[in-house]
């Protein structure tokens, strides 16, 4: 990944019915919406990619780019956070998640 540390990198966009929030972001807002598989689309808007997932409760998740990953864990836990998934390499991009003081969740995407 080359974009810049602190740069949002990704978004993910959860709900149960990826049908509908397919049509719902192609049509409200013109997004290009590809199917990439059960429960996952992939999505490209003018300036940032993202994607729609399947899960039980909805949810807006940042991926943001950091240059150390495993600092950024050690940091995130140390400023009051928590991590909520441990360093992960799903094959595209080294990544994990922390949640901030209030709970709210961040993906870290290694730079």
């Amino acid at each position: 990944m080359s974009a810049a540390q602190g740069v949002i990198g990704h978004f993910d966009i959860s709900g149960g019915d990826i049908a509908g929030l397919s049509s719902f972001y192609r049509e409200v807002l013109g997004w290009a919406v590809e199917d990439r598989g059960p429960g996952y689309a992939q999505v490209e808007t003018p300036s940032l990619r993202g994607a729609l997932v399947e899960a039980p409760e909805s949810s807006l998740t940042l991926g943001v780019v950091v240059e150390d990953l495993d600092a950024a864990l050690l940091d995130a836990a140390a400023a009051g956070g928590s991590v909520v998934m441990p360093a992960t390499d799903n094959g595209w991009v080294r990544k994990a998640q922390v949640a901030d003081p209030a709970g709210n969740v961040l993906t870290l995407i290694q730079k």
